[in-house]
């Protein structure tokens, strides 16, 4: 076990220093033009364009200028989105500031998401594929489709319409200035960007549920328990039960790291100010170390779950240990 660590460590931080070269390259080094003008926008003065080419080192040799920038990937004070580096001209501020001022945002809608569809997916799927013909399972598929199908922005307008402006039950999009996160969450905020979220990922949850337990429930080793008169249910959810979701676990380990790096779509929507929301007015400002930073936080956040995701997969699955 700890040599399989060893490697997947090893394999994380070679899969960082290429994400970080090729992020460099895409952001620096590859659009045509100045990347000071880029970063400071139009008419700066002569001493802030040297102090910023002084800060991302672009009078220092190559790889010094992909330290500089790289280096903002590394969670140690003093490296950590790099002031020097990491900020934002146009709006005078760090964006390690605005990142980790937005972060308990995003991370509030990302746990109550992910809480919510994996209690409405996983069950699902167990129902659908014991009862696999029955009505609870037509049932199921069709939930299936329609949330597979249903677009993230248009069912979150639709929630919005029904909770709030028709039924009044739930409050509108955007956060109260000047209130907590929990306090927001206590309030009910959440809720619709939750459930918008939730519907969606919920629906390929039960889908793949269903359909790795089918698959697993027809294994030699289910007969053998089976034959050895162990009780069906605990056939089911103690031998079968396990190898069907490693799957899922791979897939909710990314689905997580993506929200992490910013559910721009329903952050819009909800007007939700979180990572997804604050990518977006980057773009349109053509603010470009804001968008740098994003990028290297929501790549971490990525390849960080990649490794926790490999890791739990070696104990749901000893069989991964060896390979």
């Amino acid at each position: 076990m700890i040599r399989y660590m060893i490697r997947r460590t090893l394999f994380l931080i070679v899969v960082l220093v290429v994400v970080s070269l090729f992020t460099f390259l895409v952001f620096v080094k590859l659009p045509a033009g100045d990347p000071i003008a880029r970063a400071v926008g139009r008419h700066p003065s002569p001493e802030l364009v040297a102090q910023v080419r002084e800060n991302f080192g672009l009078d220092r040799p190559l790889w010094v200028q992909y330290w500089k920038f790289a280096s903002g990937m590394i969670p140690w004070p003093g490296l950590f989105l790099n002031e020097k580096v990491y900020f934002s001209y146009r709006n005078q501020t760090s964006v390690k500031e605005q990142i980790l001022g937005r972060l308990p945002v995003t991370i509030a809608l990302t746990i109550g998401a992910s809480l919510l569809w994996l209690a409405i997916g996983i069950p699902i799927g167990i129902i659908s594929a014991i009862r696999r013909g029955s009505l609870l399972d037509r049932a199921a598929m069709i939930f299936a489709l329609i949330g597979v199908s249903a677009p993230i922005f248009w069912l979150g307008l639709v929630l919005l319409y029904v909770f709030h402006f028709w039924l009044g039950w739930l409050p509108t999009a955007g956060l109260p200035k000047g209130q907590s996160v929990v306090e927001s969450v206590l309030e009910g905020y959440f809720v619709l960007p939750w459930f918008s979220l939730a519907i969606t990922s919920a629906a390929f949850y039960s889908r793949m549920t269903r359909g790795n337990l089918i698959e697993t429930m027809g294994e030699d080793y289910i007969r053998t328990a089976r034959a050895k008169g162990i009780s069906e249910r605990r056939v089911i959810f103690r031998h079968g039960l396990r190898a069907a979701l490693t799957p899922v676990v791979t897939m909710f380990g990314m689905d997580v790291a993506f929200l992490l790096g910013g559910a721009v779509i329903t952050e819009s929507v909800f007007q939700l100010p979180g990572l997804g929301q604050y990518a977006i007015v980057s773009l349109y400002a053509a603010d470009f170390p804001a968008v740098m930073g994003v990028t290297l936080v929501g790549a971490f956040f990525i390849v960080v779950a990649n490794f926790v995701v490999d890791i739990l997969y070696a104990f749901l699955d000893p069989r991964v240990r060896y390979t």
